[in-house]
């Protein structure tokens, strides 16, 4: 089939009007950002009050903290093959439970044993939507707002996070006493329960029904989306499936996809060598380590949470119009002198009134930059035939390296001094500059169908 250049071709959704449904599907495959976020920031606000209750040392205290991860690492991994055998709207539903359960269960939870084991079922779900919700966004999204679109899951992440760290705010001057930690980690089975219920009134993703055979459907889905051209854009999808001979799973690691793959590894890994998490997870215990109050910690902990929220709109609003390229290498060289900043101010114990700006502004270059790109890159540079696959990939090595820092990062604060860390962070941030500015294409205005031409993959 010959493809035209990128910008002469009506894209598979590319001629797609938003519509009430369209919108409707993108907000609630978006909704699972919002407990994504909700559910890895709500422990910063625990960390005090779980190692008072059950005398955790600190190396249990961040492997509390991480437990989640390892579910989100097995989520992420296993999400890619269930969601091409169920698609990506009963995966969504599947993960959906593991949130009710996992919220309901730390709530109740009647010792620290059974706490690991419900924040590993929480992990579960994060993990897997990690991988589907943006998977099933950037499938139904109209190529020229894809960007902004599957953005919207990350914007859903970060409303999310602020919304943790407001509730932790708020329920602590509730004066629950010892048992403050059961409702901040508990308060999480509401959305979930609205996550799963909004599930049931979303349609399949057409291209998941074509690389499933079921043709007619997917043609169904795009007229119910309100595509100007459904059999054109069908015909499209199915060329670049290639339904007619290919099976219906194809190995991801092949030579072919050596591209994609590296891009999807670098991205992934530079997001979690950013120290982000790791600064999510215990920014209570960073402002501790300081000298600042809880109370004092938990307001600055709304702060960086609403300036991580209005970094990410702008982030948003500018994806599409300068490119994940761009916005990738601004944000490494902010986040580069932040965190120069913060290992200063450790080390010298000085200016600790700057500790909460600085993280605040990192919070924001991050947020327009990492946090912006790193889910709707990873949904572009795959083709169809192996994106949940591809997205797994990612998402796993986002959740590998998430684990590892977040478990380490308390031992080592603690042992060495709360500046090493943050060393160690810039130094990967100014690497990530070369390595976006040197090997990273840029994806903005192609189509999914055209981006496994542009990376070189042929059939």
């Amino acid at each position: 089939m010959q493809i035209a250049a990128p910008q002469t071709v009506t894209s598979p959704g590319g001629s797609t009007r938003l519509n009430a449904l369209l919108v409707r599907s993108i907000a609630v495959g978006a909704l699972g950002g919002l407990l994504f976020g909700f559910d890895t920031a709500v422990i910063a606000g625990t960390t005090q009050q779980l190692t008072q209750v059950f005398a955790l040392s600190a190396k249990e205290l961040g492997f509390t903290v991480s437990i989640a991860l390892l579910g989100t690492i097995i989520g992420a991994m296993c999400s890619g093959i269930l969601g091409d055998r169920l698609g990506g709207r009963e995966s969504l539903r599947i993960l959906a439970g593991c949130y009710i359960i996992s919220a309901l269960g730390c709530a109740f939870a009647w010792n620290w044993p059974s706490l690991l084991v419900f924040r590993f079922i929480g992990g579960l779900g994060i993990g897997g939507s990690s991988v589907l919700g943006p998977v099933y966004i950037a499938e139904i999204a109209p190529a020229r707002w894809r960007g902004l679109l599957v953005g919207s899951f990350q914007i859903n992440i970060v409303v999310g996070i602020l919304v943790a760290y407001l509730s932790n705010y708020l329920i602590g001057l509730g004066g629950f006493g010892m048992n403050e930690w059961r409702w901040q980690l508990g308060i999480a089975a509401a959305p979930a329960v609205l996550f799963l219920i909004m599930l049931f009134g979303i349609p399949r993703s057409a291209r998941w029904l074509v690389t499933q055979y079921r043709i007619p459907e997917a043609r169904q889905v795009l007229e119910k989306f309100r595509s100007d051209a459904p059999q054109a854009e069908l015909d499209e999808i199915v060329a670049s499936v290639h339904v007619e001979d290919a099976p219906h799973s194809e190995p991801l690691f092949q030579r072919r996809y050596w591209l994609p793959i590296y891009l999807a590894f670098t991205v992934a890994a530079f997001n979690q060598l950013a120290g982000i998490n790791a600064i999510l997870y215990y920014l209570n215990y960073i402002f501790a380590m300081a000298g600042f109050s809880k109370v004092s910690g938990d307001i600055q902990a709304v702060a960086v949470g609403a300036m991580n929220l209005l970094a990410t709109l702008l982030g948003m609003s500018l994806i599409d119009k300068l490119g994940r390229k761009t916005l990738l290498l601004v944000g490494a060289v902010g986040m580069t002198f932040c965190l120069s900043g913060v290992a200063i101010v450790f080390f010298t114990h000085q200016h600790q009134e700057l500790l909460v700006w600085l993280l605040v502004i990192y919070i924001g270059f991050f947020a327009i930059s990492q946090g912006a790109v790193i889910w709707v890159y990873l949904s572009e540079v795959f083709p169809n035939r192996v994106r949940s696959k591809g997205q797994s990939l990612g998402s796993s090595t986002h959740w590998i390296m998430n684990f590892i820092i977040s478990l380490i990062f308390p031992y080592f604060a603690m042992k060495f001094g709360g500046g090493y860390p943050f060393v160690f962070f810039a130094v990967m941030m100014a690497l990530m500059f070369f390595v976006v500015l040197f090997t990273f294409p840029e994806t903005k205005g192609v189509t999914l169908e055209q981006m496994q031409h542009k990376l070189g993959i042929e059939y």
